[in-house]
């Protein structure tokens, strides 16, 4: 039984296929915005003692 592939795959396995070095520029990109890489624990505790607390509604004026 085959299985269904939709037109928008098909696009880009046979653009991949045609264009291989976007795989580098996919990787890149990924790079830039998700991979942030390993933080030690020093900045984890700084990051951490730096959150400054909210308040319960956000746009309340009282104290």
């Amino acid at each position: 039984m085959a299985m269904y592939e939709s037109e928008h795959t098909k696009f880009i396995r046979e653009w991949m296929e045609k264009n291989p070095q976007e795989l580098q520029e996919q990787k890149a990109g990924r790079a830039l915005w998700w991979d942030k890489g390993e933080q030690d624990l020093e900045t984890a505790r700084r990051n951490a003692q730096s959150k400054v607390p909210q308040k319960p509604y956000y746009y309340d004026i009282e104290g």
